[in-house]
């Protein structure tokens, strides 16, 4: 009895030890990680590149063959942020992980002193270079997200710009006179109306005719209203 009391203590603390030597290889989870994170940065702007946190070596995680790796959503893909890794074995753990994604690249800055309500031109313009994932969110890297627009703030010269700092110009103004075209299967009327809202190009305004009936219409970019039937 006393041998069989023996041999059972030794199993247990056997297994006890095998369990406690179990731990998740730390290289596979950055395999997986560095995979994942090559396919997120490469819709990014400018050149990108990532550093990926220490995973502890005495992790105590049971050993895994399979990893899922996400990130949080509505995450910024860039800057300092963290992956989650979740071992696709049945009853598996979950691991976060903190990353680093830069992004090198060139961004938008007011080229001079600019007024509120001042449209930008390509001349009010410059590029400035640096890690993107450093900005403020919304910076502005293409020149076509800025000119066109109004700002919606005096900035000084050398201010990056930031997708809030603009507003879309007004193509239509309210209570200003208006050409209306109306277009269906066969035909295009033009009419007068005036505008009932303001409207920047694309946008639904309201213009009521001469005749008094009010349509719906969509703004373009020459100030004209068009209704499709």
């Amino acid at each position: 009895m006393r041998t069989l009391r023996l041999l059972f203590v030794f199993l247990a603390f056997a297994s006890a030890t095998a369990n406690t030597l179990a731990r998740q290889d730390p290289a596979p989870v950055k395999r997986a990680i560095e995979n994942f994170l090559r396919v997120q940065i490469k819709g990014l702007p400018g050149l990108a590149s990532f550093s990926i946190g220490a995973v502890a070596p005495d992790n105590q995680l049971v050993p895994c063959a399979s990893f899922d790796v996400t990130m949080p959503a509505g995450a910024r893909p860039w800057g300092r942020t963290q992956v989650t890794v979740r071992c696709q074995a049945e009853g598996g753990w979950s691991l976060f992980v903190p990353v680093h994604i830069k992004v090198s690249g060139n961004y938008l800055v007011t080229a001079r002193p600019m007024a509120q309500g001042q449209m930008l031109q390509e001349s009010d313009l410059a590029r400035q270079s640096g890690d993107l994932s450093e900005m403020p969110a919304g910076i502005i890297t293409d020149p076509t997200q800025a000119i066109g627009r109004t700002l919606a703030m005096p900035l000084p010269a050398g201010r990056p710009l930031r997708g809030d700092m603009l507003r879309q110009t007004m193509v239509v103004l309210q209570n200003q006179s208006v050409k209306v075209i109306a277009e269906g299967s066969g035909f295009s009327v033009a009419n007068e109306g005036r505008a009932l809202t303001n409207a920047a190009e694309g946008q639904v305004v309201q213009v009521r005719l001469s005749n008094g009936q009010v349509v719906s219409g969509i703004a373009r970019a020459d100030g004209t209203v068009e209704v499709k039937y």
